[in-house]
């Protein structure tokens, strides 16, 4: 029994007792807790955001990734379709005539601007072999082949951006599946000196004669990249400096008041009806939105990235 006794007494000797007094706390929690930080150093706060975009810059640039993915090729069928995909200027390789064809304007007018741009091959087929081709669609006759378009890596943008010693300004679409809308932010990026735009490899519009039209030529000089994740994309431009702005009706910010489009940053434009995605909305380093005294009207994809790449482009003028 003396023996548990003193066990007990060991076990109790070391601990604490109760503590007097509130050990300076109450006196620390009166005292004032001096001057309002700058807003650089405030956590969360979009001028911290940009501060630390522009130290991920300074870290480095990727290594140059020349090239990415093709696409599929693809077949313009009918003679109107066929006559203003060349009037357009959209890429194609081999200009399928049927054989024995009634001419008309459209028919003649083709074959002329085929002769033309001079790398069009032409090829006379017999009817049941352009049946075949388009799968019995009506083809009138007249067959385009455009050839697959091939996408450049996500990386390439931030690289020639770099080359021409400026900031990056790229544009990625999240669920834009409309080829019209990714030629119009093609043409949007091209007047406002953008250096590309990236899309997704699944459920999105790729770089069809659609998009070659819509963007009125400016394919011809502005990149589209293709990634196959788009969220490990915006990661790694993050890694590279940019600062990635997402566009939604539910911003924590207005457009004018992102001092962050002046360096270099990512625009990424959701889909008109969804907007963006969650996983891609919680990559960006700030949600911003498009203020429309007109009322809550949503704008597509197009426009809503022609008004941000025009503030941003005004910006660095």
């Amino acid at each position: 029994m003396a023996g548990n006794s003193q066990r007990r007494n060991r076990r109790t000797a070391n601990k604490k007792g109760a503590q007097v007094g509130s050990g300076g706390q109450r006196r620390r929690g009166l005292e004032g807790k001096g001057p309002t930080p700058p807003a650089e150093m405030r956590k969360g706060h979009a001028k911290q955001r940009a501060a630390q975009a522009r130290a991920r810059k300074a870290t480095g640039r990727p290594a140059p990734r020349r090239g990415g993915a093709k696409g599929t090729a693809e077949l313009v069928v009918g003679r109107n379709s066929v006559y203003e995909a060349l009037r357009d200027g959209v890429p194609a390789n081999t200009l399928y005539v049927q054989q024995f064809i009634d001419s008309d304007d459209r028919v003649r007018d083709s074959l002329r601007l085929a002769a033309d741009l001079g790398d069009i091959h032409l090829m006379e087929a017999p009817r049941a072999e352009l049946d075949r081709m388009t799968d019995g669609l009506n083809h009138q006759g007249m067959v385009l082949q455009i050839p697959p378009y091939e996408y450049a890596h996500p990386d390439d943008l931030v690289v020639a951006a770099h080359d021409e010693g400026q900031d990056p300004l790229i544009v990625a679409l999240d669920g834009v599946t409309d080829p019209r809308n990714l030629g119009a932010v093609v043409r949007s990026v091209s007047a406002f000196g953008g250096h590309g735009v990236v899309i997704p490899e699944r459920r999105a519009a790729g770089m069809t004669a659609g998009a070659w039209k819509t963007s009125a030529g400016a394919a011809a000089r502005t990149p589209v990249a293709r990634a196959s994740n788009l969220t490990r994309a915006l990661e790694a431009y993050q890694k590279a400096g940019c600062f990635v702005v997402g566009l939604a009706a539910d911003g924590d910010a207005e457009l004018h008041e992102v001092e962050a489009l002046d360096g270099p940053v990512v625009i990424v434009v959701g889909s008109e009806g969804k907007g963006l995605s969650r996983l891609v909305g919680e990559t960006c380093d700030l949600r911003v939105r498009i203020p429309m005294p007109g009322g809550d009207e949503s704008l597509n994809a197009g426009v809503a990235a022609g008004v941000v790449l025009y503030e941003a482009s005004r910006r660095r003028a």
